[in-house]
C-alpha cells in the first residue's frame, strides 16, 4: 500500500514516527508535509495528500496538524475523501470498519507516541466490513454528488 502523509509545522516528530511505522508494516510512504517549524497553513497540505488519494496516487494518507481537526475538516471537502479524526484504538478500527475511511487524520499536540503507534497500525490493518456498511459508504458519496442520501437503496 502507498501510504501518502503530509503534516503541518505541529506535526514534525508524529510525522516522522508514523513514517517508520508505515515502512515497518512494509507499506510505502510518500512524505508530504513539513519538515521545519516555519508555519504553514494545514489546509495547503491537507489538499496535497488528500488529492493523493482521490486520484489514486496514493491508496491512504495520514494527515496530521496540531489537534487534527483542521486537516480533517480540509481533506473531507476533497470527493472521494472520507477522513476520521481518531483519538484512540477504537475510533480508528471503526472508522475503516464500517466507514471505509481513507485518511486518518490525527493531532501532533495531544498523542503520546505509544497511542500513536496503536491507532496508526490498527488503521493500517483494519479492513472495510462492506455488507449493510457499504450502502452508508454509497450515500456519503451520494451527498458529495449533491443527491439526497435516503435516495440510494436500502438494498
Amino acid at each position: 500500500m502507498n501510504v501518502a502523509v503530509a503534516n503541518d509545522h505541529r506535526g514534525i516528530e508524529a510525522k516522522e514516527q508514523i513514517k517508520a511505522i508505515v515502512s515497518e508494516l512494509g507499506h510505502s510512504c510518500l512524505d508530504l508535509g513539513t519538515n521545519n517549524d516555519a508555519p504553514v497553513d494545514y489546509p495547503d497540505l491537507a489538499f496535497l495528500a488528500a488529492s493523493s488519494v482521490a486520484t489514486k496516487k496514493a491508496d491512504r494518507a495520514i494527515l496530521i496538524c496540531g489537534t487534527g481537526i483542521g486537516m480533517c475538516i480540509a481533506a473531507n471537502k476533497v470527493d472521494g475523501v472520507r477522513a476520521a479524526l481518531c483519538y484512540d484504538e477504537l475510533n480508528a478500527r471503526i472508522s475503516r470498519q464500517h466507514n471505509d475511511s481513507n485518511i486518518l487524520c490525527l493531532s501532533g499536540d495531544l498523542l503520546g507516541s505509544q497511542v500513536l503507534r496503536k491507532i496508526v497500525e490498527v488503521w493500517l490493518v483494519t479492513e472495510f466490513s462492506g455488507g449493510r456498511h457499504q450502502r452508508r459508504v454509497n450515500k456519503i458519496s451520494a451527498i458529495e454528488q449533491g443527491m439526497d442520501p435516503s435516495a440510494i437503496s436500502k438494498q
